[in-house]
């Protein structure tokens, strides 16, 4: 039986700009989970939307966002000028933190930070600057180099997950990796490209994602489960997603 939900179109006033995101928040979740699209895409990207539909499943409220404005989307396929403004959209993300903490219905909950490609990197520094209001981070086929001098200063434990066919941005990762000093892991989806577009790669990085954000951002969990994806019951589970191809 699927979770009944709060669902709402909200709009975050950053610099005097507003941003759009969709909230969905499960009846009775203690942790909330704010997407950070990649370049050239929102907060209608399907395989965001898809991860993001697991994790409600899974028990987390979520948080879609564009982060830029209609009217900078528009000029965005012809100039390209924002998608690798890390502080610009960092900076959103942060205003978006910030509203999370002060909204009725998500202030008392842990929030997570899952990025996707440049928004991984917007994500990472977004963390830097909040250490103290970011639960946990996962990134999918990041750009964590896009960071820079963040990286260092990330405090909450964080998942790099990469595509076994995307060698350039895992050789990006391994470097970010070293370059940091909080709890981290990266996990590699043998068969999968950056976009994770293969049968069946999307429901293992929702499934990574759900095992992580579990893990850092509900207590109830991390009590029960000590150890990595690899134990007999985790490792299972994805076997079978690997076979079906669901």
């Amino acid at each position: 039986m699927e979770r009944s939900s709060r669902i709402q179109t909200i709009h975050i006033e950053s610099n005097a700009v507003s941003i759009t995101g969709d909230l969905t928040i499960p009846k009775g979740v203690s942790a909330v989970i704010l997407f950070a699209h990649g370049s050239g895409s929102g907060r209608h990207s399907s395989r965001n939307k898809y991860v993001a539909s697991q994790l409600n499943k899974g028990g987390f409220a979520t948080l879609l966002l564009d982060l830029l404005t209609t009217q900078e989307e528009h000029e965005e396929r012809f100039t390209n000028h924002l998608r690798f403004d890390i502080d610009l959209l960092s900076g959103r993300l942060c205003h978006a933190v910030d509203w999370l903490s002060d909204n009725t219905f998500t202030k008392n909950m842990a929030v997570g930070l899952f990025g996707a490609s440049t928004g991984s990197a917007a994500a990472l520094q977004c963390a830097a600057e909040r250490s103290g209001k970011i639960a946990a981070l996962v990134s999918r086929g990041g750009r964590p180099d896009l960071a820079g001098d963040a990286l260092p200063m990330v405090l909450c434990p964080t998942l790099f997950i990469v595509g076994g066919f995307d060698p350039h941005v895992l050789v990006l990762n391994e470097k970010a990796l070293h370059k940091m000093h909080c709890p981290r892991e990266i996990e590699i989806i043998p068969g999968a490209g950056h976009l994770f577009e293969e049968v069946g790669k999307i429901d293992i990085v929702a499934a990574m994602a759900g095992w992580w954000f579990a893990r850092h951002c509900l207590p109830t969990f991390a009590h029960r489960l000590e150890t990595r994806p690899g134990n007999q019951v985790v490792a299972t589970s994805w076997d079978n997603l690997e076979k079906t191809g669901s």
